[in-house]
């Protein structure tokens, strides 16, 4: 099979405008698809209609790019939000996959037919989606992806979201695209920063001296979205056994991850990736030293959920 092979799936469903299963949120952009054919779970309305977020950036991101979307997806979806992306290398896999990894429903919106398996790499995240998410786009099973779909792809990614996160990506990327169309479309677009004079920090850094929202945990991003209307539909980020675990372990005053190892009995890898998780979250703080304290979020009440000021 190729790269752009056909899939076996469960098959789209073309939701027109006109019908009542379409997405309410794209029904007031200035551009909606006049037919959005959709493949997974449950009804097409389903996950739409309710508060969601798009993660978006770099094909070839690095290591740090890959845990930043992964967390916001995961921490995301905790949250009870819907994180849509392009089903992309880099950035927009990894934050499909952490909003997987929480249980939370993923949208991957996709520049060819649902059928079409485009990148090929990313088949088996494209398996998982179908199973708990669903895949949508524009074009009738069969269609394959050309360059000119991707930013006629990228404007219903910004169109089922309250707003954008752009992290990482080059001044040419095609998160761009998407950042612009959700301007277009009165949504709020956020980036995360990178270091200066990096190639794919350029994207986000133009975004921000543009006036784009800097995010450097979930919480600068649930903070400034306009939900307040459905801010009762929302969960506080769940607290997983294992993080409650490292946050335990701080307030009993192991601060360096041998400590919390020889605590806890965990393995220092699996430490290393809790730890990650709470920082972007805001529930722990790294200091000098490798030694790290709970931040601002992490004491009692810290996961009350999101709150102005």
């Amino acid at each position: 099979m190729t790269e752009r092979g056909r899939s076996g799936g469960l098959g789209s469903r073309p939701v027109r405008f006109d019908e009542a299963a379409y997405p309410r949120p794209l029904r007031h952009i200035f551009d909606p698809p006049a037919i959005l054919f959709i493949e997974g779970r449950g009804e097409p309305g389903e996950g739409f209609d309710g508060v969601a977020v798009a993660v978006v950036g770099a094909r070839d991101a690095t290591s740090a790019g890959l845990a930043m979307a992964r967390g916001l997806g995961r921490a995301l979806a905790e949250s009870g939000i819907a994180v849509v992306s392009g089903l992309a290398l880099g950035i927009d896999g990894a934050a499909h996959e952490g909003a997987l990894e929480a249980g939370g429903l993923t949208v991957a919106v996709v520049a060819s037919g649902t059928d079409v398996i485009y990148p090929w790499r990313n088949r088996g995240l494209r398996a998982e989606i179908l199973r708990r998410g669903l895949v949508v786009g524009e074009w009738p099973p069969g269609t394959r992806p050309r360059p000119s779909y991707f930013p006629q792809r990228n404007r219903i990614i910004s169109g089922l979201a309250l707003g954008v996160v752009v992290v990482e990506a080059t001044a040419r990327s095609g998160a761009l695209s998407t950042a612009r169309s959700a301007l277009e479309q009165g949504r709020e677009v956020f980036a995360v920063p990178g270091p200066a004079g990096a190639p794919r920090a350029a994207g986000p850094h133009a975004l921000l001296k543009q006036g784009a929202r800097l995010v450097e945990t979930v919480h600068d991003v649930l903070d400034e979205l306009p939900f307040d209307a459905l801010r009762s539909t929302l969960r506080p980020p769940a607290e997983a056994a294992s993080t409650a675990q490292i946050v335990r372990a701080l307030g009993e005053g192991a601060p360096t991850v041998d400590a919390i190892a020889a605590r806890t009995g965990r393995k220092i890898e699996e430490i290393w990736g809790d730890l990650l998780d709470l920082e972007l979250r805001g529930r722990v703080l790294r200091g000098p030293g490798g030694r790290f304290v709970l931040g601002p979020r992490g004491g009692p009440g810290a996961a009350e959920g999101p709150r102005k000021g």
